[in-house]
């Protein structure tokens, strides 16, 4: 049975408990310690660089993580460098590589120069990879020095899965010298397994429908993990670019690595895809998961982050005996590259490996200028300066994108052909950000780095279903943004303070007015405080009232989706799909293939009239620019607001 192991002690066989250096190894004559190292969900994050920012970022690139690298190769006699996929695609440069520059036969990659560089011993695909089609990804793959492995997608698939005409090698068998505790050398075989999300198939289907086909992660893993055993696999590790999540197994799981784990044969596990840490407190509790041991299952297990933020590492001790090599103990963690602060400030923790940063040069640069210049234009004003008060084209913006880019996602599922809502919220409205905290992006050019401007958050695009009933609570949650006010009274203020602003949802593909009059059906928390109010009023759906058993899609984001506000209708158990890009993402796709964007505010929500009454509410000077131009409510200057923020008077 393993044990496990704290980085500063192994139980070497029956020598009992030895302390070492944390670092250090100490093993015995028949043992080999290996040190197992894991990138997960690089997204072509090798500069520490925020493109949409246009900033550094010292949370992020692998030219940081692999400083920590560096340092356990230092320490460590056996080490193994992985790669658990999602490394192609995710911020500009992948898609100035994608989308300007190309892929030539015999080009490098900037990300795979970037991965050469460091040494990676192997990667398995993540589901990015299929993001630019098929004959990108192989072109891209030809530059790399180290195997890519994927047991689960095949060109042609066979009865079962050993019979599969696989996209490319389901495993590789690594034959390695490791170096015991007296300094002696052993031949070992090592071998790695790839899997990815067989959802890539509605993902990415325009790239890979008729193309290849993916089988379910647990299906071949127990397909292929007795083979690699047949053929000599001394230990096997399983790079699952699938998240953790339920310990019941399901056909086509696309969080499988819990379940995997439990795959007799796999010895360790990577895992990814979720952009989370292992060990972490967010397993804390869950069945098969042991956060303190780092261990799916009894097996050693990690997740490095996301963006280069972490590197995985698992630490095994291995004891060769007469039925060959075994595990005997193992430790995990995830090391950091930065620290965040009490303060909030970030502190790094690591500097760039200066080769790193080389093997890119040239295409950092080129990616900057790529954001810096226009991919599209807007014939619009893009400004939040009335998001709060009116339908607004900066949130029209990110809803319309939205709901073209789940309505792509959904085609050949259950879910096609059902109505589409979008749901987006304003993220820079004043507040506490002050003055001039709005998205303020003039009519003309628009570049990548302004998308950062419109969508703040590295969120993640979902789809709900919905009933009509729930899409008016949903609305009505919103409505909390609100002070009730009293009809026939002048000037009361408008806005809520203790409301945040991107809790304020607006719905695109309905129409609706506000009842200001109405007390808010739900406190700023989402707490149920007001069961029989109606402040939603004239909810129509293709102009007719909206029906409340009716089901409907709506388009929003993974924090939302997820529970994030406590909406109605959005508390996890309906979501009916998860997307695997970031919303900025489908803003950037959609804002390239349009060419020229039109994001005028429809007026689709409006306050309800309340004859000789006025609100006033605070916002940035600069809203005088646009106030004029405001659709479906009557705005008037009201003189300065406090704290540098002008007011305004709006005429109910």
């Amino acid at each position: 049975m393993p044990i496990s192991l704290d980085r500063r002690s192994f139980l070497a066989g029956s020598a009992g408990l030895i302390a070492l250096h944390p670092f250090s190894l100490q093993a015995g004559s028949n043992q080999v310690h290996l040190r197992l190292m894991e990138t997960t969900d690089l997204h072509v994050h090798v500069f520490p660089y925020d493109y949409y920012a246009d900033k550094p970022r010292d949370t992020v690139g692998l030219a940081r993580t692999a400083a920590i690298v560096n340092e356990i190769r230092a320490e460590a006699s056996n080490a193994l460098l992985l790669d658990n996929g999602d490394f192609l695609q995710g911020n500009p440069m992948g898609d100035y590589i994608a989308y300007e520059r190309g892929m030539r036969d015999g080009d490098l990659h900037p990300v795979i120069a970037a991965m050469n560089a460091v040494g990676f011993d192997a990667s398995t695909l993540g589901n990015h990879e299929f993001n630019y089609g098929l004959d990108f990804l192989m072109k891209s793959l030809a530059g790399a020095d180290f195997p890519v492995v994927c047991a689960n997608i095949a060109k042609e698939s066979g009865a079962a899965p050993r019979d599969d005409k696989t996209l490319l090698l389901p495993y590789v068998l690594m034959d390695r010298e490791l170096t015991d505790g007296a300094g002696q050398k052993h031949a070992i075989k090592i071998g790695l397994i790839g899997f990815v999300p067989p959802q890539v198939m509605n993902w990415d289907r325009r790239h890979l429908e008729g193309n290849v086909e993916a089988r379910d992660i647990l299906q071949c893993a127990r397909a292929y993990v007795p083979e690699m055993k047949e053929k000599g696999a001394d230990i096997i590790i399983a790079l699952s670019h699938s998240g953790i999540g339920e310990a019941q197994e399901r056909e086509g799981m696309e969080n499988a690595s819990l379940v995997l784990a439990g795959v007799d044969g796999i010895d360790a596990i990577m895992t990814g895809h979720s952009h989370l840490v292992f060990p972490s407190s967010k397993y804390d509790g869950l069945d098969g998961i042991d956060v303190a041991k780092g261990t799916l299952q009894g097996k050693p297990a990690t997740m490095g982050g996301y963006w280069g933020s972490h590197l995985g590492l698992i630490d095994l001790m291995l004891e060769r005996d007469a039925g060959g090599w075994r595990v005997v103990g193992h430790a995990s963690e995830a090391r950091p590259i930065s620290k965040r602060n009490e303060d909030r400030s970030i502190t790094a923790l690591v500097e760039s490996d200066a080769k790193v940063l080389a093997s890119a040069a040239q295409e950092h640069e080129e990616t900057l200028a790529y954001v810096r210049r226009a991919v599209g234009k807007t014939d619009a004003p893009l400004h939040s300066y009335f998001a709060l008060v009116a339908d607004d084209p900066s949130v029209q913006i990110v809803s319309i994108a939205q709901s073209w880019y789940i309505a792509q996602m959904l085609k050949g599922t259950e879910y096609e052909g059902l109505p589409i809502l979008s749901a987006a919220a304003p993220f820079k409205a004043g507040g506490r950000g002050g003055p001039e905290y709005f998205t303020d992006v003039p009519k003309g050019d628009v570049a990548i780095k302004n998308v950062s401007d419109l969508y703040l958050y590295p969120n993640t695009a979902r789809a709900v279903l919905v009933s009509g009933a729930q899409v008016k609570d949903w609305l009505e949650r919103s409505a909390g943004m609100f002070n009730q006010v009293d009809p026939g009274k002048a000037d009361q203020l408008l806005l809520n303070p203790e409301f945040p602003s991107y809790n304020f949802d607006v719905m695109d593909g309905v129409s609706y007015q506000i009842d200001l009059s109405q007390p808010s059906k739900y406190s700023s928390k989402g707490a149920l405080e007001n069961p029989e109010a109606n402040r939603i009023v004239n909810l129509t759906y293709n102009g007719a009232p909206i029906d409340a058993e009716a089901k409907f899609i709506i388009a929003t984001n993974n924090y939302r989706a997820s529970g994030g506000g406590d909406f109605p209708g959005a508390k996890g158990d309906t979501i009916v799909f998860e997307g695997p890009d970031t919303n900025r993402d489908v803003i950037v796709r959609y804002i390239v293939e349009k060419g020229t964007i039109s994001p005028r505010a429809d007026a689709n929500w409006s306050f309800a009239p309340l004859p000789g009454t006025s609100v006033l509410f605070d916002t940035g000077p600069k809203a005088s620019d646009y106030a004029s131009e405001v659709q479906g409510v009557d705005i008037t200057p009201a003189g300065e607001g406090p704290d540098g923020f002008a007011r305004f008077r709006i005429d109910l």
